[in-house]
């Protein structure tokens, strides 16, 4: 599954900032980067009485607004979505997702904390980082709100390379976790299988999409 992790910390703390100048970097290294912002509930992302509203209000699971330079995809929900649910509407098409907020999810977080907007954040699980502008008392590791490098490249270490290589296998819309001797297993039948189609060459990437339709009790 894609690496996720989330850029937690207080308002007016420099979230978005933080995340700007991190995709910024490991853009400039070659990676590609997804973001999720978390949004306060109710927001609308359409207009009562345009064509995507009354798509939507008519019956429709999903629908997309596209132009010549972006899409934008509007799907309704009956519940609030886990990241990784989130995630998987993504794709596979890029290194790493940076979030912004999430500090109650279950991705790896690490925390913005300046001096000025109060202490840090208190209760925040798998916390794997602070980004601070004063020494700290904590045993994740830290770094200063300038070493936009440094922190880059614990992502990198940490979380992208060893992605890199990855097999993505979502059962019923939620992820499956896979040990090395399955994962390999697949991989190697998927290839397999792959390679013996008619016109494919070098496989660097694969999809498949398997829908059954329930057994009659």
């Amino acid at each position: 599954m894609l690496p996720i992790v989330s850029i937690v910390g207080k308002s007016k703390s420099g979230k978005t900032t933080l995340i700007e100048t991190l995709i910024q970097e490991l853009n400039s290294r070659g990676y590609r980067v997804a973001t999720i912002k978390h949004a306060p509930r109710g927001i609308s992302f359409d207009e009562p009485g345009k064509d995507s509203w009354r798509h939507i209000q008519a019956g429709s699971e999903a629908t997309a607004l596209s132009s010549s330079d972006k899409i934008v995809l509007i799907k309704p929900v009956a519940q609030t979505l886990t990241l990784d649910e989130i995630a998987h509407l993504f794709g596979e098409d890029c290194d790493i997702i940076l979030t912004e907020g999430f500090k109650q999810g279950n991705a790896p977080k690490i925390e913005v904390h300046r001096r000025e907007v109060g202490p840090p954040l208190s209760g925040i699980k798998k916390l794997i980082a602070m980004v601070t502008d004063e020494p700290l008392e904590t045993k994740v590791r830290q770094f200063c709100l300038q070493d936009v490098s440094g922190l880059a490249d614990f992502l990198e270490k940490g979380f992208i390379k060893p992605q890199r290589e990855r097999l993505s296998v979502y059962i019923n819309n939620a992820p499956v976790s896979l040990s090395a001797f399955p994962r390999d297993i697949i991989s190697n039948v998927l290839l397999a299988l792959a390679s013996c189609l008619k016109g494919v060459k070098e496989v660097r990437s694969l999809e498949i999409f398997l829908r059954r339709e329930p057994k009659p009790s």
